[in-house]
């Protein structure tokens, strides 16, 4: 099936951008070459069918994945042991949070049938990493400036109306789509949150309250969107 030229670019630029955080697209609203790159690639006529739109934003993902990779390594002398070793930690269950949510967009986007669903699966493939290099970039950034690290002790998710109120509605969405997973894929889903969670735990020593907020909030838009895609047609 091909999609047709401006349309096609709307929607999916829409799609891949407007899916991004605000802190990470007011990073970018200058335009990041690869964002730029991407754009210009999904309004060629000759990448017009979904083979060729995926293809644009497989390259973006890569793209960005490098970008990931290098401010990460960037990031290592910047920083002092006792923050190195949180920072690794962070990373490692991020990627292992990663890994577990490949495997859960695999088994939900398996119950769809459609074009829009194929973009909007290479969409979210892409979105975490372009995220996860944003932050890195901005840890590099404030490491070098000398800012000092978050040190405040956060107060207990339950203490924080903000925070509790997102969790809630991350459990919400968690179980509307468990309930529209077929059952040999619920266990799919248990790990990918497990392993969520444990990136969230891993993080939280790094950032403040709105930042937690951030990551929880991020999840939400995940369980949201994958339990309003799971079993369409």
């Amino acid at each position: 099936m091909r999609l047709t030229g401006l349309l096609t670019l709307a929607c999916t630029v829409a799609l891949v951008l407007g899916a991004a955080p605000l802190a990470a697209r007011a990073e970018v609203a200058a335009a990041d070459p690869i964002d730029a790159a991407m754009r210009t690639c999904l309004a060629r006529s000759d990448m017009s069918s979904t083979a060729g739109q995926v293809q644009c934003m497989e390259t973006a993902r890569i793209g960005w994945k490098t970008a990931l990779d290098n401010a990460w390594q960037q990031l290592q002398p910047e920083l002092p042991p006792v923050r190195r070793k949180q920072w690794d930690k962070s990373q490692a269950a991020w990627q292992a949070s990663r890994d577990a949510e490949k495997q859960l967009l695999a088994a939900v986007f398996a119950t769809t049938r459609g074009t829009m669903y194929v973009l909007a699966e290479a969409d979210m493939q892409l979105q975490p990493v372009r995220d996860r290099a944003l932050v890195l970039r901005s840890a590099v950034a404030d490491a070098s400036a000398g800012d000092p690290p978050h040190t405040k002790r956060l107060r207990a998710c339950a203490a924080d109306a903000r925070c509790e109120h997102a969790m809630f509605d991350m459990n919400r969405y968690y179980r509307r789509l468990q309930a529209k997973m077929p059952l040999h894929s619920r266990a799919t889903l248990t790990r990918a949150q497990k392993a969520w969670t444990a990136y969230l735990n891993a993080a939280t020593p790094l950032v403040d309250e709105r930042g937690r907020i951030d990551i929880i909030g991020a999840r939400v838009a995940t369980l949201k969107r994958l339990s309003e895609t799971a079993g369409n047609h």
